[in-house]
């Protein structure tokens, strides 16, 4: 992909696809006020355009004098728009074929359609937000949950940026003082005092890029969720259990065993971690063709599991075929539920699963009447979670992106820590100290490609 013009007037429609009480054109460009007066009438006299205020109006088509629609529009000028541009915001009704006519007609006079993400991106261009701002975008549109959704916010506002650059702080000072020692090598003072850095570097670099780590897996859970899945045998009441998750009639409920034939998969929030939780098909001998696809299909999904739920009937006591498939999900993190515990009284004898490790839990549920649900959500939080809860306190979590390059930075700094002890030459020292900077430079933006740029813009939507 060539490099982004800045010139550019370009246009989107900022608003999701679908009917609504409102959708927005959006524009960035320095043309953009000029292409609003071509195609905005004003209700009564003429209007100024004053910057930040709304006039009410119509979109006309300049050559047929055709009304597209009753609009509201606002002129932002530069540069306090998200862009630094020039920006201009059409409010029509949020009908698509409303929304499409009025981008065709800006389109004609010239003005470019925007690339997914490329306000954002102007606004990283044009130096309003960091990198790690810019990304926090994307995960606001996608988050599902609302802890990370707060998550997201906190990295818009800055809690990650602020961080790394304490860490580049440091860095560049301990740099000054290398590069004193590299100009005058000759001079009797000791220029570099190599405890002080040690501790410095322990204290200063080494010790936040660990905490930046560990909050980037925690996040990680928060930001894309964990994938839970329902595994049993036919009419253990796997299908009832994601109904009571879900608090709805999602998948089909009878007495038939082998009913659910294929996976159905739905999204759930459970204390902040989206959680995608899959009901499969049971698995057993003797299963038509159909059902064998469906059988299939839920040992993939068994394999990509971060989280296995193994149903047993507490009414039916554990049967030879609970082990056989027991004996093919072990190797999976997992939680024994013993459901139509109302049909039973005392707790189902699991050693009979053939377990060596007899303590793994084993919740009593009732699918039937929500018995016990509280509980398998919490032991759901606990198993993938767990006690972490620092990122939190912190209120950061680095994606993958960062994680490599936290990775890279901490590699350097153990290096500088090592020549440090070492007592290297300056030049030696210089090199890691620029390596680890490299590294937390392109978190923030300051040294990030033109191709990883387009990598992580790309990934947004149409309109931000």
């Amino acid at each position: 992909m060539e490099i982004m013009d800045i010139g550019d007037t370009i246009a989107a429609i900022s608003t999701p696809p679908g009917s609504g009480g409102i959708g927005i054109v959006r524009m960035s460009g320095a043309q953009s006020l000029a292409h609003l007066q071509t195609i905005f009438h004003p209700q009564g006299k003429r209007c100024a355009f004053e910057s930040h205020r709304l006039y009410y109006g119509r979109v006309v088509h300049p050559d047929t004098n055709k009304t597209l629609d009753e609009v509201l529009a606002v002129f932002m000028a530069a540069p306090k728009t998200y862009t630094r541009e020039d920006v201009v915001e059409i409010h029509c009704h949020g009908n698509i074929l409303v929304l499409q006519s009025i981008l065709e007609l800006l389109l004609s006079l010239g003005v470019r359609l925007a690339d997914p993400g490329e306000f954002t991106k102007l606004a990283y261009l044009n130096g309003r937000i960091d990198l790690t701002r810019a990304e926090a975008v994307i995960d606001i549109l996608s988050a599902r949950t609302r802890k990370g959704m707060e998550m997201a916010l906190g990295q818009l506002g800055g809690n990650l940026y602020e961080q790394v650059d304490s860490i580049r702080s440091s860095l560049v000072h301990m740099r000054a003082t290398v590069e004193v020692a590299i100009d005058f090598p000759d001079e009797d003072i000791e220029i570099i005092n190599y405890s002080s850095l040690i501790q410095r570097v322990q204290k200063d670099v080494l010790d936040p890029l660990e905490r930046l780590l560990c909050q980037a897996e925690e996040g990680k859970i928060y930001r894309d969720g964990i994938s839970v899945v329902i595994v049993g045998l036919p009419n253990v009441g796997k299908s009832s259990l994601l109904n009571t998750l879900l608090q709805e009639e999602r998948a089909l409920v009878t007495a038939i065993p082998g009913t659910t034939r294929d996976t159905i998969e739905e999204y759930l929030d459970i204390q902040g971690v989206p959680v995608r939780i899959v009901d499969t098909a049971g698995i057993r001998q003797g299963a038509d063709e159909v059902e064998k696809m469906g059988i299939e299909r839920a040992r993939k999904q068994i394999d990509q599991a971060d989280l296995v739920l193994f149903m047993l009937d507490s009414h039916r006591g554990i049967q030879a075929e609970d082990k056989q498939l027991f004996e093919t999900v072990n190797h999976k993190p997992l939680l024994l539920l013993s459901n139509k515990s109302d049909l039973v009284s005392g707790n189902i004898e699991i050693v009979k699963l053939g377990l060596k490790d007899t303590t793994l839990p084993c919740l009593r549920i009732s699918a039937k009447h929500q018995e016990g649900i509280g509980e398998l959500k919490s032991a759901i939080f606990k198993t993938v979670v767990g006690e972490r809860n620092q990122w939190q306190e912190e209120g950061c979590a680095p994606n993958v992106r960062h994680r490599a390059s936290l990775s890279g930075a901490k590699e350097a700094a153990l290096r500088l820590e090592q020549g440090l002890k070492l007592k290297n030459t300056s030049d030696l020292l210089a090199i890691d100290l620029q390596d680890c900077l490299a590294e937390l430079d392109a978190i923030v933006g300051i040294t990030t490609t033109e191709d990883v740029l387009d990598v992580i813009f790309e990934q947004f939507c149409l309109g931000k």
